[in-house]
């Protein structure tokens, strides 16, 4: 017979990017549905306290170095789900005047973190039985813009790796999807802009823009589907949003 008082394990899940947007509503939404969260990012105070308010972790992680990925994983003794949701965008140069450092931030944030995380946390998903990645892109892996060169370059490799990394895993008990939201208001356009908060609500006027809440949804939506099916994308925008640069603005 089963012994009532033992209690069922938790399922563990890691959210990168924690410290807010959609990383921090995120990991409150998976907490609700009963996962154990543990939050990386480097502002270490801010998931400090929001770890402390959904009773999950908080590990530092600076995703665009490969010893704080390995040691943040050496912290992580099994796993069920891996968010990879840290990301930026930096600036809206065009070709002609980028700025290699911004491109290279990008690169490594966008898509060598992905990569790193992945596989330093896969042998334990897959140990699981029951994995799944959810990789956050953007309908920059779709589109283009002017001014948008390197993030929607890596956004685009983000998408690469995402649709290959599901080809490399076929037969094995890991799932893998892929958010791509379209305009959202989070502190993402701030760190685009070097903290202009004036230039970073421009984006967003006149219309009504994505919260953080809404790709929280997304997650939680495609991580509870049963074991079998796999949601492999979800392409989300306002209803104000057709394109990356169609957006209808009132008044």
């Amino acid at each position: 017979m089963t012994d009532p008082s033992q209690k069922t394990p938790k399922k563990i899940a890691v959210v990168t990017g924690a410290s807010a947007g959609f990383g921090a509503a995120t990991a409150r939404a998976l907490s609700t549905i009963g996962y154990e969260v543990v939050l990386g990012a480097r502002r270490f105070d801010r998931i400090e306290r929001l770890a402390t308010e959904i009773g999950g972790r908080a590990l530092y992680l600076d995703v665009t170095s490969t010893e704080s990925v390995e040691a943040f994983a050496a912290e992580i003794p099994a796993l069920h789900l891996l968010v990879n949701n840290a990301g930026l965008s930096l600036g809206l140069d065009p070709i002609e005047r980028a700025n290699e450092d911004h491109w290279r931030t990008m690169f490594e944030t966008n898509v060598m973190g992905v990569m790193r995380l992945t596989r330093a946390l896969l042998p334990k998903l897959e140990a699981s039985g029951d994995g799944h990645i959810v990789n956050i892109g953007s309908i920059a892996g779709f589109e283009t813009y002017a001014g948008g060169a390197g993030y929607t370059a890596s956004k685009h490799a983000l998408r690469a790796l995402t649709k290959t990394l599901r080809l490399e895993l076929i037969g094995r008990p890991i799932r893998v999807t892929d958010i791509s939201p379209g305009l959202a208001e989070t502190e993402f356009s701030e760190v685009r802009f070097g903290g202009d908060k004036e230039k970073a609500k421009a984006p967003y006027k006149g219309m009504t823009p994505l919260s953080a809440e809404d790709i929280a949804d997304c997650v939680v939506w495609a991580t509870t589907r049963p074991a079998h099916v796999n949601i492999d994308e979800i392409v989300i925008r306002p209803l104000d949003q057709a394109t990356a640069t169609l957006v209808h603005r009132r008044g």
